[in-house]
């Protein structure tokens, strides 16, 4: 009876995120066209477009827990949102720390990195959806002291928390969704990404069985 109600539970979750879901958040570029994209071991739905520009074709697509982005003429291919589950009695938050920690080989970084809210440098960015919350790294107070006594006032910065952490040059945070079992790494870089980042779903948590 318990397992019957958790699915009915399980359900009505998904149900209800694809009704809210059930388009993306804003009309497709030019050449473009949304696309719903799910697969079992994403940890997450997404609507992605495929664009063909004539030059070049962009392909979003999904492997293991990763959505990733191919150009046709060449490069690597792209991570830009990437789930991690939260391990039973871990809360989201610390699910990010794990994840920045386990990804992050300079171990100073670790410890003088804090997790804190994202904030968009845009002042007219909306806010994040409703049940969203939205975290980076960011340096303590002495370790920014050090950065900016060797910083070029010229240059724009490196990520002063390494590659998991705030970038100065582009948009880059951690995610997590009530009521969700994973927690998401979102890429969506300097330009309008090619994903919709406010329809982005997270799988939800099973309930737990009595």
């Amino acid at each position: 009876m318990y397992k019957a109600l958790a699915l009915i539970v399980i359900s009505l979750f998904a149900a209800g995120n694809a009704t809210a879901a059930d388009k993306p958040s804003r009309a497709a570029q030019k050449g473009c066209k949304w696309e719903k994209l799910t697969a079992p071991t994403l940890g997450f739905d997404a609507w992605v477009q495929q664009c063909d520009f004539g030059f070049r074709k962009i392909h979003l697509y999904a492997k293991d827990s990763k959505l990733l982005q191919h150009y046709s003429d060449g490069g690597d291919d792209e991570a830009l949102v990437e789930s991690f589950d939260i391990r039973n009695g871990d809360t989201a938050e610390a699910t990010i720390k794990r994840v920045f920690a386990e990804h992050t080989p300079d171990a100073s970084l670790v410890s003088r990195c804090l997790l804190k809210p994202y904030k968009d440098d845009d002042p007219h960015a909306s806010p994040p959806p409703a049940g969203v919350k939205r975290y980076t790294f960011l340096p303590t107070p002495e370790l920014q002291k050090e950065l900016d006594a060797k910083q070029d006032p010229g240059d724009i910065p490196d990520p002063p928390c390494g590659e998991w952490g705030y970038t100065p040059d582009g948009i880059q945070y951690f995610e997590t969704q009530r009521g969700a079992r994973t927690v998401l790494m979102v890429r969506a870089g300097q330009d309008e990404p090619l994903f919709d980042e406010r329809t982005l779903h997270a799988a939800p948590a099973v309930p737990a069985t009595p």
